[in-house]
């Protein structure tokens, strides 16, 4: 198997060197359709939530505004998780617990427990071999409680079959349904066109699953 945990992380480190957070491909300056499927979860403040492949996502703001008090954010590129503690400033950084970590062969992630909300805009779809979607998963049952939520967002299958230079896996919403399994019940879906910060139409499923058992 393909070790992710050196490509991936030197990619994404060069991506977050070499271009303004807010040029990137996938810059949102407001993430309303995960805050939208967040919201619907009616999680309590003190519900813990991971924000896999956090890059410099202003996701991590919003939360923070909405008042949540126990939010881990991580990803595999620690520049980008340096990129987003500079943007918060020192106060509001300290109220985010950090995490550096691949996905795929966690270090960290793993040893995680009682996760309430499990939210991923853009890293599954990158997970284009089978061994990495299946660590992917493993990593989520492991962490996401029983009645918790997984918020997913990735590339329809009407999108683009590359992003930032890699390949891609698209999905609709019977493929995630079918690769989380019968543990987790489909309780929103719907499709939405993004616009990167050139204007290119990047077509995403967005989803949110109830972890049954």
């Amino acid at each position: 198997m393909r070790e992710p945990s050196v490509s991936f992380h030197d990619h994404w480190d060069r991506v977050y060197d070499s271009s303004d957070v807010d040029k990137l491909g996938w810059w949102e300056a407001v993430p309303e359709k995960s805050l939208h499927l967040i919201r619907r979860c009616g999680l309590g403040k003190d519900d813990l939530i991971l924000d896999i492949g956090t890059g410099a996502s202003t996701l991590i703001d919003r939360l923070l505004d909405d008042g949540h008090r126990n939010i881990i954010a991580s990803d595999i590129s620690e520049k980008a998780l340096q990129a987003l503690k500079h943007r918060l400033g020192p106060e509001r950084a300290s109220r985010v617990t950090w995490i550096v970590d691949d996905v795929t062969r966690p270090q960290h992630l793993c040893h995680l427990r009682d996760v309430c909300l499990w939210h991923d805009r853009a890293v599954l779809h990158f997970l284009t071999e089978e061994p990495h979607r299946q660590a992917y998963l493993n990593t989520l049952r492991a962490v996401l409680k029983v009645e918790g939520f997984a918020v997913i967002a990735a590339f329809h299958l009407t999108g683009a079959d590359k992003c930032s230079g890699l390949p891609v896996r698209k999905y609709d919403e019977t493929l995630l349904a079918e690769f989380l399994g019968e543990d987790f019940l489909l309780e929103d879906h719907f499709q939405y066109t993004y616009h990167t910060p050139l204007g290119s139409p990047r077509p995403y499923i967005y989803t949110r699953f109830r972890r049954l058992r």
